[in-house]
């Protein structure tokens, strides 16, 4: 029997669409390139998710939040940002926000791990594992999926959610801007003599961005921005050389640090799709947006985009519509793109300002810094992005 849709990508974005439908009557088929031994154990990456309370919602929704280890959901009390060398800073409170945590930290092999768990669990969605598209034949009133088995497949929709590089998007037809920032992100975890108190710092140094996110009181996910040709010096370095220029990078404000296990990097490129809809096609999760990790937007975003698409669908099958008409992926697509894009301009923007390191620049970072510490409207913005739901 064919699939109602089919999810190409089971990674976060997949998964939590997959299981968004689950229990709805509507058969669901997710192909996913790795082994579902990969899906059932993902190893751990070193990338700690920043959620936001809407996102925590979501996964509550789902029944997801409360499968995830208590004690290794971490809260955001507080958030600053920093310029250069000096230890003025913009500053974020949860008492201002009249909340407990701006937001939290998990890890993102978790996320994936539990997903994986619950979509396994139910009985109307199917997992392909091992398994890549050979080729997409949207039609008038239906998609067919052939996979690498010779396999094929027909349904109402097809959902591209297969990472950032999309092989779903170009076959469809559906072109994406992609811009490579020239600089890429290690990210490890350290333990610190100093209490964190619970505060998220992010860095904006000369040559390097350092992200200090807190998981314990002392141990933090740390993520650092360079020049990808530095990101080779950084991985190599020895454990204590290492720990020694984190520290130092941070004014010793943490003390003496120590890496806890191993450092991981990964090139800094963002996409936009030009559309997030295509013939017979939705774009979500990294395929129809990818974003610069500086402002933690990307799965949180991914989580948002992946509901407004569930709710369309299933208001069209209450309703009895097509599923996959043009009409219905193009409200999502215009929807979701206008969350998606200021998110997606903005960041960029944010990354292009601090990251310039010409005299003038540094001027206008200082000020600009200054001036939001100062305007209760841009805080408002940034604290209701964190806590709404």
């Amino acid at each position: 029997m064919h699939p109602d849709l089919i999810i190409v990508g089971g990674g976060p974005a997949g998964l939590a669409f997959a299981l968004s439908l689950a229990g709805t009557g509507l058969r669901i088929t997710v192909i996913e390139t790795h082994p579902e031994e990969e899906l059932a154990n993902p190893p751990f990456d070193g990338r700690d998710i920043a959620l936001t309370h809407g996102s925590k919602r979501i996964l509550s929704e789902l029944g997801i939040w409360e499968r995830l280890p208590r004690d290794q959901v971490f809260p955001i009390r507080d958030a600053r940002v920093l310029d250069g060398y000096s230890r003025y800073a913009l500053e974020f409170g949860h008492q201002e926000a009249g909340v407990n945590a701006l937001g939290f930290l998990v890890s993102n092999h978790l996320i994936r791990r539990t997903l994986y768990e619950a979509v396994s669990a139910t009985e109307d969605v199917l997992l392909q594992t091992n398994q890549t598209v050979s080729s997409v034949h949207p039609e008038e009133t239906s998609v067919t999926v052939t996979n690498c088995s010779g396999h094929s497949l027909k349904a109402s929709l097809l959902v591209a959610a297969d990472s950032r590089f999309s092989s779903m998007r170009r076959r469809v037809g559906v072109a994406a801007r992609h811009r490579d920032f020239g600089r890429a992100a290690l990210v490890c975890r350290m333990s610190h003599e100093h209490d964190n108190s619970g505060i998220a710092s992010e860095c904006f140094q000369y040559g390097q961005t350092v992200a200090v996110l807190p998981l314990t009181s002392q141990s933090s996910s740390i993520v650092i921005t360079v020049p990808t040709d530095r990101a080779q010096t950084l991985l190599e370095m020895t454990t204590t050389h290492f720990a020694g220029w984190i520290s130092a990078r941070l004014d010793n404000q943490l003390g003496s640090m120590d890496l806890i296990g191993e450092r991981f990097v990964y090139p800094l490129i963002a996409v936009l799709a030009d559309r997030f809809d295509g013939p017979r096609t939705a774009l979500i999760g990294d395929a129809a947006v990818g974003m610069h990790p500086v402002t933690a937007h990307g799965y949180n975003l991914g989580l948002s985009g992946q509901e407004l698409l569930a709710r369309a669908v299933l208001t069209a099958r209450h309703q009895g519509q097509d599923i996959g008409s043009p009409r219905l992926l193009q409200q999502y697509s215009d929807r979701h793109r206008r969350v998606a894009l200021p998110m997606y301009f903005g960041t960029n923007a944010l990354v292009g300002l601090y990251t310039t390191e010409n005299l003038p620049t540094r001027i206008v970072r200082k000020a600009l810094l200054h001036a939001a510490n100062h305007l209760p409207p841009i805080r408002r913005v940034v604290t209701d992005r964190l806590v709404s739901h």
